[in-house]
Formats: C-alpha cells, sequence, structure tokens
C-alpha cells in the first residue's frame, strides 16, 4: 500500500473528564480510585492522505485560521523530531508522534497531507490528539507494522506528551471511531467496552468561541491532585464512578431524559469540587451562560462542559431532533457560537 487515505475524527467525553491522567495515579498509590469516562467519537475530523516516500517525514496542515499550510520537510531522526515536538511548531504533535514511532521502527519514509479539518482546535474535542492518532496510524497502514488500535494509540499518546502536554489517555480513544466506549483507567492500564446506543440520542456540540489555557487547567489540577486535595480526589474518584455507571447503562437504554439529569449533576460536582482548583480558568463564565440559557432549559434535557472543562466547548442531550435544530439554531443567531450535531 503506497497511499491511503484517512479520516480520524475528534473525541467527545461525556462524562469523566480528568479522570484518565487522575487513574494513573495508580501506578504510585492504590488509595486513589480507577479512572472512569464515556467518550464517543464526533462526527467531525481530520482527512488526509498518507503515502510512502524514499526519505523525510513530510507533513502539510490546515492551520487554525483555516487555510492551507504548506509542507514542512524533517529528517528521519527521532532527537531531531523531538525537537520540534517540545517547540511551539504547529507542527509539534505530528513531530512528537513520529520521534516516538521512528525511534522503534527507524528509517520509515512518510508523507501525510492533511487536506481538510472540520473538528474546531482548542475545544476540547482531542484535535490535537486525531493529529497524533492520525501520524501513528499512517505509519502504520503505510508500513504494514501490524498494530493494533491500542498500539496505535500508544504510540499516540507518548508522542504528545513530548510537547509538554499533561493530557491522560481518554484523548487518543478517538481511535476508535464513532462508536461510545466506556474506558476505565488503572496506571499505566486501559480497558475499554462498547456500548451500544438503545435508542437515537441527539447531542449539539457547542463551540463557544472563546478561549482557555487546557496547559494551565491540566497543570494545576494535577499539582493540586498530587498535593492531596480530598474533594478534587473524591470527584474524579467515587463521585465519577457512581455518575459514570448510571450513565452507561442510560445509553443503553437510550434514556436521554436521565442523561440529562447526569449531565447536571456532572456539572454541578465539577464546578463545587474541581474547578476550585484552577478558577482562572473554571469559572468559565461562558460556559455556564450557555448552559443556563433559556432555549436550552426549553429544548434540552440537560448540558454539561467538555474534555477539560472551560470556556472551550459546552454539550447538550436534546430532547429530540427538532428541538436540536432548534437550539442550534438560537444559540448561533443570538449568542455568537457555533454548534455541530453528535447522533448516537
Amino acid at each position: 500500500m503506497t497511499k491511503i487515505d484517512l479520516f480520524v475524527p475528534g473525541r467527545l467525553c461525556l462524562f469523566g473528564e480528568h479522570s484518565d491522567w487522575a487513574g494513573e495515579y495508580r501506578k504510585t498509590d492504590k488509595t486513589v480510585l480507577t479512572g472512569k469516562c464515556i467518550i464517543a467519537g464526533t462526527d467531525q475530523g481530520i482527512y488526509a492522505t498518507a503515502e510512502k516516500t524514499e526519505e523525510g517525514f513530510h507533513v502539510s496542515q490546515i492551520l487554525s485560521d483555516g487555510s492551507k499550510g504548506k509542507e514542512n520537510s524533517y529528517p528521519l531522526k527521532p532527537d531531531s523530531l523531538r525537537e520540534t515536538a517540545e517547540s511551539t511548531s504547529f507542527d509539534s504533535y505530528a513531530a512528537g508522534t513520529a520521534s516516538i514511532i521512528l525511534n522503534q521502527y527507524p528509517a520509515l519514509g512518510l508523507k501525510i497531507d492533511i487536506k481538510d479539518r472540520d473538528l474546531p482546535l482548542q475545544k476540547g474535542l482531542s484535535s490535537s490528539a486525531a493529529v497524533c492518532v492520525l501520524v501513528a496510524r499512517s505509519f502504520n497502514l503505510i508500513h504494514h507494522l501490524n498494530l493494533s488500535i491500542e498500539e496505535e494509540m500508544e504510540f499516540a499518546y507518548r508522542g504528545e506528551l513530548l510537547t509538554g502536554s499533561h493530557c491522560g489517555r481518554m484523548d487518543q480513544a478517538c481511535a476508535y471511531g464513532k462508536n461510545p466506549m466506556l474506558l476505565t483507567f488503572d496506571g499505566d492500564d486501559m480497558s475499554a467496552s462498547p456500548l451500544k446506543a438503545g435508542k437515537a440520542l441527539h447531542f449539539l456540540i457547542v463551540d463557544l468561541q472563546a478561549k482557555k489555557n487546557t496547559r494551565k487547567i491540566l497543570n494545576d489540577l494535577n499539582l493540586s491532585f498530587k498535593e492531596g486535595n480530598i474533594e478534587l480526589r473524591n470527584a474524579l474518584g467515587l463521585e465519577n464512578h457512581k455518575i459514570t455507571e448510571v450513565a452507561g447503562k442510560a445509553i443503553q437504554n437510550g434514556d436521554a431524559k436521565l442523561l440529562g439529569k447526569l449531565m447536571k449533576a456532572a456539572q454541578e460536582l465539577f464546578d463545587e469540587k474541581v474547578a476550585p482548583a484552577c478558577p482562572t480558568e473554571l469559572k468559565a463564565p461562558m460556559l455556564h451562560e450557555i448552559l443556563n440559557h433559556s432555549a436550552a432549559k426549553n429544548l434540552a434535557w440537560g448540558g454539561k462542559g467538555v474534555g477539560s472543562q472551560g470556556d472551550g466547548t459546552a454539550q447538550f442531550i436534546c430532547k429530540g431532533n427538532e428541538e436540536r435544530e432548534k437550539l442550534k439554531y438560537i444559540l448561533e443567531n443570538n449568542s455568537g457560537v457555533l454548534c455541530y450535531n453528535l447522533n448516537l
């Protein structure tokens, strides 16, 4: 196989944000509970072609302003690619993953041309992880490495860490595609169980068109967690276990109303016990304005923040497809946001 087309979706965390990195602390502290979250792939993602080259790692991307970037070429040297990963380059995530793979599988030339992207950046939908998964999958398929999805995710995760990100292993679950999954994190181990929606569920993802600092959120929460913040540990541990267990059953039963109730409860828990560890970013006035919008209260069963939370993205479980379209129209025209549909 010398040239292939690929699509990698984003990843929406329905419940259990931050539980992935929290569960990793079980490596050194068994009093920490396993992390649990429920994720689903988005309808939006990254579209690319990949092909084999004789030498070099070549990548062209869609830039943050939506324009097509030029092709950048890098030598097939893990140390050199690592330097790019540690820089502020737009290619840092791609270079980080290539560095990890080439350290294990040397001298594999590859060209990746990202032709389109309808997945918004820095909105808690794993746009950076999608790039890392795309790179790992491209190496895998073009060079016949016979990697499993979980192995692709591991390379992508380690590649993203080279950029200085403190992400957990949840983001790379975009590799599973659209299907909702229950993920469990125990130290370095992650297990995944598929969830099949019993009835059609109509989600609305809302890009708040605001800003947040994901790295600061992750840094502050990790520091507070390591220092033994009891309320933070409880929120990401026992309380999260309770919510995700019920939410998984609600998805399987197609119970949108219960999912809305659980989203509200999860957001209240987050605001009370998690947000105080990073108040400058997690106060999130735009997020709470949208969650409390009168139209949302009428047309959706409930909503909550997405990903690391903050003023990035909100999500709603709507009462039906017609109600979703009405809510989408109202929010986009009255609040200056962008909305995306997600069907499970």
